[in-house]
């Protein structure tokens, strides 16, 4: 007597493919939420270099402010929220010492500094800070340069009769007694974080 053979039914047929399509949305599932974490992390990565190196050009220009001594009743130092400005020492080999005028800013959820031409004229100074101070676009400001994106906000504070303040130095007509500023807070905002990264710097050097 002839043995029949034996294949595979539908129904198990049916069975199979539905246990591989498991296996594949499954496996699919984990290589998507690798993939999505390994960009997060990158992204989250490039955020952070690009944190420091602004955190580095900040710290660059404290370390070179043209302090009270040296503009006496003029001013050279202005935190306030989504900007800095300040006035800083620029010094080349063989020239002399000039003055000029740094400005960040968070335009369009990107971090800016804009510097202007090194002067030694402080009537042209007091134009070049009064044009950064207002935005005003004029060929007194330098190209803007973005420093990083996907900024949300910047908070900007100065250290100032042992407080943490924002806004316009406080003057003698203000309190009677008003030291120099001696530090500068930076808090910066970025999208997907919690907490704004801060970096406190010494008006003279890094803290």
């Amino acid at each position: 007597m002839k043995q029949r053979t034996h294949g595979f039914t539908l129904v198990e047929l049916l069975v199979a493919i539905g246990i591989l399509a498991m296996v594949a949305v499954l496996g699919w599932r984990g290589l998507d939420g690798i993939v999505r974490a390994r960009v997060a992390l990158t992204q989250q990565m490039e955020t952070t270099r690009g944190m420091q190196l602004a955190f580095a050009q900040m710290q660059s220009d404290c370390e070179h402010v043209a302090g009270q001594d040296i503009m006496d009743k003029r001013p050279y130092l202005l935190a306030d929220k989504d900007r800095l400005t300040l006035v800083r020492l620029v010094s080349n080999e063989n020239e002399p010492t000039r003055l000029q005028v740094v400005a960040y800013r968070v335009v369009d959820g990107t971090l800016t500094r804009r510097e202007s031409n090194g002067t030694r004229d402080l009537a042209q100074l007091d134009a070049i800070w009064k044009t950064m101070t207002s935005d005003a676009d004029t060929s007194l400001q330098g190209q803007a340069v973005g420093l990083q994106k996907g900024v949300t906000g910047m908070q900007v504070f100065t250290w100032q009769n042992n407080q943490w303040r924002t806004g316009p130095l406080l003057t003698q007509a203000d309190v009677g007694l008003a030291l120099p500023p001696t530090g500068v807070q930076v808090a910066l905002s970025t999208q997907g974080a919690q907490v704004p990264m801060t970096k406190s710097f010494l008006l003279g050097g890094a803290l």
